[in-house]
């Protein structure tokens, strides 16, 4: 099943959400001194392209360095594509097929707001488990 989403995924919106991804991190790759925000913008678009089977964990080893760039990478780039997420996310749930869509856009939003300082690993890795 995870595959058959993420080839809908793919088609309907993940492509054009990577693009986004991938244009950010070129530009922030020439800027030289945002290269941590590229390179964690290329992340996010191979994490877009195929999202199904995939989460995004907290590393535990991640400090303050990691808060202040998900700050400096908020203003950047993260408002915008969190926008975009939520926009297409919007447009998906417009129909029945497209709502576990559009319930991936919005995870995508959220992760999209502060990337650094995090893994992506599959739903069945040991580190995916939720500690409450």
């Amino acid at each position: 099943m995870k595959t058959v989403l993420n080839i809908l995924w793919l088609v309907l919106c993940g492509f054009w959400l990577a693009v986004g991804y991938v244009v950010a991190g070129i530009v922030m790759c020439i800027l030289i001194i945002t290269i941590p925000f590229g390179i964690a913008s290329f992340r996010l678009a191979a994490f877009t392209l195929w999202p199904f089977g995939r989460v995004l964990v907290p590393k535990p080893d991640a400090g303050a360095g990691s808060f202040i760039g998900n700050v400096i990478w908020f203003l950047l780039a993260g408002l915008w594509m969190a926008i975009a997420h939520i926009v297409t996310g919007v447009l998906l749930c417009l129909t029945i097929i497209g709502i576990p869509l559009g319930l991936a856009d919005f995870k995508l939003a959220a992760a999209t707001i502060a990337p650094l300082g995090k893994d992506i690993v599959a739903t069945d890795d040991p580190r995916a488990i939720v500690r409450l």
